[in-house]
């Protein structure tokens, strides 16, 4: 990027390559014990998404198959998954009910969690109030179908991450397996493609999204303004989708490594990025799975800077967020007060930066 271009954004950029944020702290992880105990002496296992609810409860979910609750005293408990690999428990307690390791929640309006049960091809929820498990999406079987019809009978092939928009209206969910992002209405069920022709590739800028190649869509988030973004593994970038279905790359070279920090998006590297979460500002949070950090996306300035991690592999806790190791962080979350939640799997534990 020229110096002139760059000019309307020095408010903005200060030419950092990192984001000043708050105090970091250890919320769960870090121990051996189990249900019943602080959360911060709990043992984690591979902890891939982290979520708040309204009433200060933070739930997470493992590689496992386990969904666990740190509640507002900051005591953690199991509530869902029975730690076996399997497809039951529909109808019944979540309690009993089997997953083929989990990968994403969310929260949705009213409070029940909505979980993607990425193995076994479908996106399942658990009412908070009864404890009662069910399916939304996906009949387990892997496959291609149902466009145009009830999600719950629609078969998907690997199902990562899911984001609701704003008002709770649409469910967007990461068909990794099919290379496609598809929407499923939450009040007639129904299930439709917005991103993906199902083809390999890199889309090009301004391109009908439905009508676009994807190269493997592991995240998905939309913005306050009904922006869809998607981030590629494989693919190291970051794309977006407009209110009007067009597609564009803004973030990410398209080749593996590490750099780019405080500059052109665009021209930043990144290594198997995981996962991805807006924050207030409409700003993208990314986990950089393979660099072991956390890094965020600014469409104002069209710069990509560093959150937390320092690059390497490791395990050193420090205050400063920019100066804590991380290991492969496969989740991240932002609250609508500005804390920030990594889940940092490798190190089996959840840390908060506060604002």
């Amino acid at each position: 990027m020229k110096i002139q271009s760059l000019i309307p954004f020095l408010p903005l950029l200060a030419f950092a390559t990192v984001a000043h944020a708050g105090k970091l702290t250890l919320v769960a992880g870090g121990g051996d014990g189990g249900d019943g105990v602080p959360a911060t002496q709990a043992k984690l296992h591979e902890p891939f998404a982290a979520a708040l609810d309204t009433r200060g409860n933070l739930f997470l979910c493992e590689i496992t198959g386990r969904v666990l609750k740190v509640d507002a005293k900051g005591v953690l408990t199991t509530i869902a998954g029975a730690l076996e690999k399997g497809v039951a428990g529909d109808g019944g307690p979540a309690l009993k009910a089997r997953f083929n390791q989990p990968h994403n929640l969310i929260i949705a309006p009213g409070g029940d969690l909505l979980i993607t049960d990425t193995l076994n091809n479908r996106v399942r929820k658990v009412d908070t109030r009864t404890g009662i498990i069910t399916t939304l999406a996906g009949t387990v079987e892997k496959g291609l179908s149902g466009d145009g019809g009830p999600a719950a009978k629609a078969q998907f092939s690997g199902i990562f991450s899911i984001a609701l928009d704003r008002a709770g209206r649409q469910l967007f969910i990461c068909d990794l397996g099919n290379r496609r992002i598809r929407a499923m209405d939450m009040k007639t069920g129904f299930v439709r493609t917005i991103a993906g022709n199902g083809q390999r590739g890199a889309p090009a800028d301004g391109a009908a999204a439905a009508n676009s190649p994807l190269s493997d869509p592991r995240a998905v988030c939309v913005d306050s303004k009904g922006n869809v973004y998607i981030l590629e593994r494989s693919g190291n970038a970051l794309r977006v989708v407009d209110r009007l279905g067009k597609i564009r790359t803004v973030a990410g070279t398209g080749k593996k490594g590490f750099s780019g920090d405080g500059g052109d998006a665009l021209k930043a590297e990144m290594d198997g990025p995981k996962h991805l979460y807006p924050d207030a500002q409409d700003n993208i949070l990314i986990c950089d799975t393979e660099n072991h950090v956390v890094r965020k996306y600014i469409p104002a300035s069209r710069q990509m800077v560093r959150v937390a991690g320092t690059g390497k592999k490791g395990t050193a806790l420090d205050v400063d967020p920019l100066k804590t190791e991380l290991d492969r962080p496969h989740g991240v979350y932002v609250h609508t007060d500005g804390t920030i939640y990594i889940a940092d799997s490798g190190n089996g534990r959840v840390l908060k930066i506060a604002p």
